[in-house]
């Protein structure tokens, strides 16, 4: 069996970790009372991003088992080890994705939230049947249309969900987006929501840290939320 870091979960970083989920879940909780959903409809994914191994296996004693990473290579240190000691979980990839590492991103995580572009699609479509691991994808949209960050314009998505659904053959699942820091989240998740409602989209990945509140209220299946679990990364 592979040899981890080890952590106390019951002391220091780890106590603080499972105090942690278990506010925010709380506050998911509360936040779908407020619009008559249910609580279970809301996935938290713990964005353990530049996270030191230790607090992992804190929230992973604590019995959280869905997760988010934004680069392959650092999942790649940390990941295929963990994924032994619990096959349970669930991985999802939240940051760019370059065509040269879809053969990596296919083979580690079980979900791709940042398909934004038709050759990563039909890259992504061909490493799932190679490898016989068809993956659920979710369409990064770029509901702030800001030219440095990724994902499709909002006028773009519906023909590029026909595309990716329904002619290269991708198991779209729902929709993801990162609203412009400057400007009101609600505004965007509604965005998000209606483009999903329009397409049959049943799955929205929106929230983090400052707003998965606000998500929620919106009609978030899936928040991102990595400080507010983890404490501030250590570098990067």
């Amino acid at each position: 069996m592979p040899e981890l870091l080890m952590t106390d979960s019951q002391t220091g970083d780890g106590a603080d970790v499972a105090a942690n989920l278990s506010e925010i879940h709380n506050k998911i909780i509360t936040a779908s009372k407020r619009v008559d959903r249910q609580s279970d409809e809301v996935t938290l994914v713990a964005v353990s991003k530049i996270q030191p191994v230790a607090k992992i296996e804190a929230a992973l004693a604590a019995g959280h088992r869905v997760f988010g990473e934004n680069r392959i290579q650092e999942a790649q240190s940390k990941w295929p080890a963990l994924k032994t000691l619990y096959p349970d979980v669930t991985l999802h990839l939240i940051g760019p994705l370059q065509t040269n590492k879809a053969k990596d991103a296919v083979a580690l995580f079980d979900v791709i939230e940042t398909l934004d572009r038709p050759k990563l699609a039909e890259v992504l479509k061909r490493e799932m049947d190679r490898q016989d691991l068809h993956r659920p994808c979710y369409i990064q949209v770029n509901t702030g249309e800001e030219p440095q960050k990724a994902g499709i314009a909002p006028a773009d998505v519906d023909a590029f969900i026909v595309k990716c659904r329904d002619d290269i053959g991708l198991n779209i699942a729902g929709l993801m987006c990162i609203p412009p820091a400057d400007e009101e989240a609600a505004l965007h998740f509604a965005l998000l929501r209606d483009i999903a409602r329009r397409n049959g989209l049943a799955s929205l990945s929106m929230g983090m840290s400052g707003d998965f509140e606000v998500a929620v209220e919106l009609g978030a299946t899936h928040v991102r939320v990595g400080t507010a679990i983890f404490g501030a990364r250590e570098h990067g």
